[in-house]
Formats: C-alpha cells, structure tokens, sequence
C-alpha cells in the first residue's frame, strides 16, 4: 500500500478510447457554481459494453492495525459475540453485502508473512514482529485456516498474497499444495490433521505485491523474472488451476508496465495483472471541506484514465485478453490523525457522506470500463481506510455498517448484468487535463447502468455539497414501465455512521417518476448524494 502516482493521458488518446461519454456542455468555471442545477443523460439500452463482475466489488483484509485483530477476528475465547472466532456481527453484515473475494494477507505484510506461521495449534504459533505496520508483535492466531474459514462464512472466494520479497517459490509452491491438494500428500495430510480433510480449493494467487516498494522495491524487469520463476513451481494441484496475478504499476506508471510485460513477452504471461490507486485526501476524515472533497473527487477521473490506457498497454501483448486487469488496491486515503491511530489501531479511518459518494464515483466507473476490468478489491474491509465496517477494537462489543457499506449495498443490483453505455452534459474524463493555467472543471453528475433481461438497474451520483440536480434520464433502445429508486444522502460531508448514532446515514426510498411513453425517467438527486433507480422494461 503507497500513494498512487499518475500520468495524463491526452485529450483526444482518451477520446479515441471510446470511454469517455459524448457531453454537451461544460460547467461554468470554479470549483461550484449555481444553486440548482438541472442535467440530462442518456443510457443506450441497445449499446452494451460488458458484464459487471461481481468481482469488481471485492475487498481486502491486511494484517494491519484493528482490521484482522478486533476487526474481524476476536478468538473463540473472547466475551464478544463470535462464531468459532469471528466477530458475529461483522459476519452478518458482510453476508448481506455478498462479498465476492478477499484479499489477503496483504499489502505491504504479504511479503513479510510465512504462511507456516499461521497453521497448526494456536498456542504452538511462532510470535513475529510486523515490520510494516507499527512492529507490534503478531501471535499468528489468525493464519491459513481462519481466513478460509471466514470466507466460507461470508461466501467470499480467497484470494491468496504470496511472499515475494522475503520468500521463495518454494513457499508458495508448497502453501498451494498445502491448500489444494486433496490427500495422498505430506502437506495434504499435514492439512487434514490441522483440521480440514477437504481441500480448500484457493484459486487465486497474487505474485508478491507492490513489488515496486514495500515487496522489495524492484525494477519492473527484475519483478516479472521473479514472476516468470515463481509461475514455474505453480503447478494445478487437486483440479484448481492457480490464476496467478502479476504486481502492476503505482497508479498509471506506464513504464513499469512496459518493464514488466516486455521481460515476460514470449513466455508465461500472468493470468491476472494488478495495479493500485488510491484516493489521496488532504485533510483528516470528518474535517473536509468543499475545495478538498473537490480535489478528492477529480481524482476518479484519472482512476478511469489509468484503467483505460494500462488496458490498452496489455492488449498489444495479449489482444485476446487473456490478462484481466486488477485494480488490487483502491480507495480514500485521508490523513490520519495521530490520537485516531493510538486509540484505534494504524489506519484506522472513518467514512463519512464524502466517503460514500467517492465509492459510488469508483463503481460507477468500473461499470462503464467493465470490459476492461476483472476484479477491484477496495482498500480496506475493517477499520483500515476506506471500510465497509467500524469496530471498537479487540474489547469492544460494537460493529457500524459504514457509508461506504452502504453504496456498496446501493450497487449490488448490477452484478452480473450488462452495462449499457450512457452519456451526461458533465464534463468528460478528459477534461480533467486542462491547459497550464486552466481549472478543472468540478466535479459532475456521474452514471452507470446495466440490464439483465427486462430488468435495468441505474446509478447516479450528485458529489456537489452546494446544490441539488434534476436529472432527464432518456432511454434508447428500451423503454420502461415502471421504476422504483433508492437514496443515501446527508447534506454534510462529514457526517458518518459512528459508535454512538450507527444510522445516520443509511439507505432510503426515494422518488422517481417514469414518463408515459417510458422513454424518460426523472429523479431529482440532493446535495451530495447516491442513488440507484430500478426499472422494469416494457
């Protein structure tokens, strides 16, 4: 986990992508303008861009500060309502979420982490310090075991980090035989005598992460030979095929990229290729104001920039795209206070209003890249900067469905559909590389949509704190009978689901008026909101 770094891409490279939607008109300059606003959109029912995985609503859990610690594990023992361990309530709203795979160990601990560390009796595990994150010492009560054991509560796929930077093939080599292999082998057995005869089946496994800082600090040519070695003692074992996953760039470092694939051009390229990008914010989570939730919010165009021309890099050498692209890492990062910290754990970050609408902008876009993208794995599950859930620690009874659970739950509806290409008189993605001496436009109206049969499912967000939008949505294509629609909002940036007032923020019904003909749709979106419209068509 590191701060993102960028590249622009040109107005018209990213016009040529197709990506961007056809606009009419630009706001009026500065950061806000007028009071009311009014907006039109357009969603081509008959213009289909690719299916919403829904992996692109993935999560990670890291060894870092209270989010695997008090956040999802509390042990067997513990006074707080568990099931074998885990924390109760955190099992019950994330079955509700769906969560689809978590990443895991890490980050930055992956590459520190040995996986024989965590297997076995719990008294009988080694004690180790984490280097990256504070040096606490680690008691490896949560390992292999529990995290299997906890997705298959929630219903998430694993997603194994393998150690890299202080590791070596062998390790995971030997940790998939250990997971996959069914008997007749030491490891198999070793598995079955800790507790689980049957195979875990893990499927997914990351090559090291952010090789290019925390995981070692690599060249791109000297992590992909890395991967190229690692990748030959990644044999099937029980029937899985492994779906290895290369470490990608920092943000949109298209030189990294060309490193990397162009030392593995010819061999064995990596089944999935990661990248991460974070949501950096200036100030502490509850203290923004409008400039620096602006600031914050013009950064999603870039995410989407970044997704489009990294996707281009992997198709001129693999253009049957057999490489998904990963964004393995994504999220608001705000600055942390130090006592927030001390009292909670490293990381330790609360989502607010602004929280929700930045990770309604981040799916809203996976939607409209969907045929780019493979997975996206938000940053991070409990506690850690953009999480779906708050706990009060490893003694603490208390579990909060976060603003950002709650946009995740607003986008569910489109798993598994198609999206639909659309178009807003917003600006585009590429405006948002003004000239020297130009402002960026503010942030706009964003929208995704996608259908499965006579269902369409529809997703807008206003991310203004000073003026609500009267949304014209037209239908090409199709037409609809009815609509239903859903709201979370709060006029203030900063407000947040906390210990003491768990629902101050939460998903409400709205209103949405479908014209006569069925072609329109109407809806109007208050300051700082989300919203998602369910439509039945003719």
């Amino acid at each position: 986990m590191m701060l993102a770094m960028t590249e622009r891409l040109s107005r018209r490279d990213f016009a040529r992508t197709g990506a961007a939607a056809t606009l009419a008109a630009l706001l009026p300059q500065g950061i806000f303008g007028d009071s009311a606003a009014k907006r039109k959109a357009v969603i081509h029912a008959d213009s289909e861009i690719g299916t919403v995985r829904p992996e692109f609503h993935g999560h990670f859990a890291e060894h870092l500060g209270s989010c695997v610690y008090g956040g999802i594990w509390v042990g067997p023992k513990s006074p707080i309502p568990n099931i074998d361990g885990f924390r109760q309530d955190a099992v019950t709203y994330l079955k509700e979420l769906g969560v689809p795979v978590l990443r895991w160990p890490g980050g930055c601990f992956a590459d520190d982490y040995h996986w024989r560390d965590g297997i076995g009796p719990a008294e009988k595990r080694p004690k180790r310090v984490n280097i990256h994150w504070g040096g606490y010492v680690e008691d490896n009560s949560f390992g292999t075991h529990e995290f299997v054991a906890f997705c298959r509560l929630i219903g998430a796929e694993p997603y194994f980090a393998a150690n890299v930077g202080t590791g070596q093939p062998r390790e995971m080599r030997d940790w998939m035989e250990y997971c996959n292999q069914p008997s007749a082998s030491a490891l198999a057995d070793e598995r079955a005598a800790n507790g689980s005869p049957s195979p875990f089946a893990v499927k997914y496994w990351g090559v090291g992460n952010e090789l290019w800082g925390c995981g070692g600090q690599f060249r791109p040519e000297a992590a992909a030979a890395e991967f190229r070695r690692y990748a030959v003692f990644a044999p099937t074992f029980g029937g899985t095929r492994p779906y290895l996953v290369g470490c990608g760039p920092s943000g949109n470092d298209t030189r990294w990229t060309h490193g990397f694939l162009e030392t593995l051009a010819g061999g064995r390229m990596p089944d999935g290729y990661s990248m991460h990008f974070y949501e950096r914010g200036a100030l502490p989570p509850e203290k923004f104001t409008d400039g620096a939730m602006a600031t914050q919010f013009n950064i999603f165009p870039r995410v989407e920039q970044a997704i489009v021309q990294q996707r281009a890099l992997l198709d001129g050498y693999d253009p049957q795209r057999r490489i998904g692209l990963i964004l393995d890492e994504w999220g608001v990062w705000d600055r942390i206070p130090r006592e927030d910290e001390q009292q909670r754990g490293r990381l330790w970050q609360q989502s607010t209003m602004r929280s929700a609408v930045a990770a309604a902008l981040g799916l809203n876009l996976f939607n409209r890249q969907a045929d780019k993208l493979y997975m996206c794995n938000i940053a991070q599950m409990v506690n850690v900067l953009q999480s779906v859930l708050v706990t009060d620690g490893p003694e603490g009874p208390r579990s909060v469905r976060t603003t950002t659970y709650y946009a995740y739950l607003l986008f569910k509806g489109h798993r598994a559909k198609t999206a639909l290409k659309v178009e807003t008189d917003g600006p585009k993605p590429a405006d948002f590389n003004p000239a020297p001496g130009q402002p960026e436009p503010p942030p706009d109206l964003s929208l995704s949509a996608s259908r499965q049969g006579a269902e369409m499912v529809v997703s807008l967000v206003n991310p203004r704190p000073d003026a609500s939008m009267d949304v014209e949505c037209a239908l090409r294509g199709a037409s609809a009978r009815r609509g239903t629609a859903q709201i979370l909002h709060d006029s203030d940036r900063n407000a947040a689901n906390g210990f003491d007032h768990p629902d101050r923020v939460t998903i409400q019904p709205h209103q949405v008026a479908v014209d006569g003909a069925g072609a329109t749709f109407r809806i109007t979106l208050p300051a700082l909101s989300v919203a998602t419209v369910n439509l039945e068509l003719s």
